[in-house]
This record gives structure tokens, sequence and C-alpha cells, in this order.
């Protein structure tokens, strides 16, 4: 009898680990869920303020044509192209923004001074978005990677979690307004 119960507890505390296991892999898929939407939020924000000032009329034509076109292509992008168009975007700002004279030419507009706030913060916020959603998917990824998540098939049915990976280097002039 008292083999029955040995063996009943060590089931009940196997359940309870796999209970607890699976409980913790959906909270972290979760958590991925909504980094992912911050930094789907941070990339349209991103996007639409560099569009704007792609439209406004305040850079010279060629810069406003390579700012507007690689905003729009990042708004634009599926979801398989959207890591190469973010990518594009942030190297679009870097050579639209590499000397002071555009961020000059933008703060003398009306409502510049705003826009430029507006981009430098996005421009700063995205980094830390996409870091968050990268730690996200690196501990998905550790726990999933144990045998008895495996074996048990505690996943279920989600995707592999997949990081997100481009170039979010800012541009000097707006990184330094970022930290000011």
């Amino acid at each position: 009898m008292s083999t029955f119960i040995w063996i009943a507890v060590v089931l009940v505390l196997i359940g309870v680990y796999l209970s607890w296991t699976a409980g913790r892999l959906d909270r972290l898929h979760s958590r991925i869920d909504a980094a992912r939407a911050a930094l789907d939020a941070q990339l349209l924000r991103r996007a639409s303020v560099a569009q704007e000032l792609g439209t406004a009329g305040v850079l010279d034509p060629a810069a406003s044509i390579v700012l507007y076109q690689a905003a729009h292509a990042a708004r634009q992008a599926e979801e398989e192209q959207r890591e190469v168009a973010e990518s594009e975007l942030s190297q679009a700002l870097r050579a639209v923004f590499a000397e002071e004279q555009q961020a000059e030419a933008v703060r003398g507009a009306a409502g510049g001074e705003e826009s430029l706030r507006e981009l430098a913060e996005a421009v700063r916020k995205v980094p830390m978005a996409r870091r968050f959603h990268n730690d996200a998917v690196r501990a998905a990824r550790a726990v999933r990677k144990h045998r008895v998540v495996r074996w048990f098939r505690l996943a279920g049915h989600a995707p592999f979690p997949l990081a997100f990976e481009m170039d979010d280097e800012a541009p000097p002039v707006l990184g330094e307004r970022a930290a000011h």
C-alpha cells in the first residue's frame, strides 16, 4: 500500500512540475507577443515620423525622396521582409541626417523642432523595444530547449520564437538629441 502512495506522490509531483513548466512557457510566449506588439508600435511610429518629414518639404529633394521611400517601404513591408526594410530605414535616416545641416533645416521649419524631437525619441525607443523582444525570445528558447519540454510537447503548437534582427543604429545627430 505504501508503494502505491509513493508512486502516486511522485506522479503528482511530476504532473505539478510539468504544469508549472507549461505555464511558464505560456507566460513567456505571452511576453513575446506583448514585446512584439510594442516593437511593432515603435517601428510604425518611427516610420510614420520619417515619412512625415520626407513629405514636409523641409529637407532637400534628394533627402526627402530617400527618407520617404525608405519609410514607406518599412510601413508596407511583408513580415518576411520587415527586418530588411527597417534596416534600410535606419540607413536612410543615417544618410539623411549624417550632417547637422538637415537637422537645422527641419528645426527652422514651422513645427520642425517638435518633429525632430519626436523622430529622435522614436529612433531611441526602437533599440530598447527590440532588445526587450529579443530577451523574451531568448528566454523562451532556453526553456523550449529542455528535454522535458520537447518530450511532453509542452510548447503545444506555438511557433518557435524568432529574434528580430535589424540595423537600429541612430544617426549621430538624432542620437545626441535623444540624450538631451
